[in-house]
């Protein structure tokens, strides 16, 4: 099967590695404390954008993105300009910028999430940014208030290097994937309610409205999507993985074939999953996960009959400078 843009299994070399440093192992027991600790410190960071960046379609004012250093919120406009907040990775500082030159970190260390979120809010407010932010936790079991949270304070800086470095060339992958397509698409990021990186294929279309749903998901899936996406893992996943969706969901297409063959449909989730060992043990990691992305698109868009021929770059479109 191929692509409308590149040869499944052909990755751009000059855009994605394959060497194992590249796709370290992750087992999600290894790290399930920092695991959580950091998805609060990041969900306690991305309120602070969602409070005060205007709304953007289907939330894209609220994810972070990965970049040289780790994960960054992007500049927020606050007052009479901007800032923006990094988590550095390879210094293990979280670092607030603004425009006029103030620079201010926080060491990332064993810290309860409670002492994290009082020491941020002091540093915003040290720099003259004044914000309030729910402090309930979403999209996890047993939610604790930030400012109560004193059960998670775990940092682990070396599993949290290597989960940045997977992050980084998942991120590469998913731009190539994403430099295919010429219709409406998201960015590739990071979504810190869920804590997974993700990027989102529109067709054009409406679709129809979710009974029930609230406004954080009619707003999400108000269009037809395609979505792929990673994350560590949790629940019935009991390690790091992949997974492919369509919204609205489809009849037949978990009977669709898709590539490589260690994916799978998990029907209580209702879309394909590609664990992350079964990626990064392969001769090209980056092959694979493109191939999982690019059949899973396919496998959904020819049911929902997108219209494949405007929204797809064309096989001889030239994607580089002459």
């Amino acid at each position: 099967m191929e692509s409308r843009g590149a040869k499944m299994s052909e990755p751009n070399k000059t855009s994605m590695s394959d060497l194992p440093e590249c796709w370290p192992a992750l087992p999600l027991e290894a790290w399930k404390d920092t695991y959580a600790t950091l998805h609060m410190y990041t969900q306690i960071v991305g309120k602070v954008r969602l409070a005060l960046a205007p709304l953007v379609n289907h939330w894209w004012n609220v994810p972070l993105y990965v970049n040289a250093r780790g994960l960054t919120t992007s500049a927020i406009p606050c007052g009479k300009g901007v800032f923006k907040i990094q988590f550095d990775f390879l210094d293990h500082t979280l670092k607030l910028e603004t425009n006029d030159g103030t620079v201010k970190t926080l060491p990332l260390l064993p810290r309860s999430v409670a002492d994290f979120y009082r020491e941020f809010l002091a540093l915003l407010q040290s720099a003259g940014i004044l914000v309030k932010i729910w402090r309930m936790p979403v999209e996890i079991p047993n939610p604790i208030p930030f400012d109560n949270d004193h059960v998670h304070a775990s940092y682990d800086p070396e599993a949290v290097l290597k989960f940045w470095q997977i992050l980084v060339s998942v991120d590469r992958v998913f731009n190539e994937f994403r430099s295919r397509f010429v219709g409406k698409c998201s960015p590739v990021h990071f979504f810190w309610g869920s804590f997974d990186l993700a990027v989102t294929r529109f067709s054009g279309r409406l679709a129809p409205q979710r009974p029930g749903a609230d406004r954080m998901t009619r707003e999400a899936y108000s269009h037809e999507v395609s979505s792929v996406g990673f994350w560590p893992g949790g629940g019935e996943i009991k390690g790091p993985a992949f997974y492919s969706y369509m919204a609205p969901p489809l009849r037949g297409l978990s009977e669709s074939q898709v590539l490589p063959k260690a994916a799978f449909y998990h029907q209580q989730l209702g879309e394909f999953l590609l664990l992350y060992d079964n990626v990064r043990t392969t001769p090209s990691p980056s092959a694979a996960l493109l191939d999982f992305c690019e059949s899973t698109y396919e496998a959904g868009a020819r049911l929902a009959n997108w219209d494949r021929g405007a929204l797809e770059r064309s096989v001889n479109s030239s994607t580089s400078a002459t």
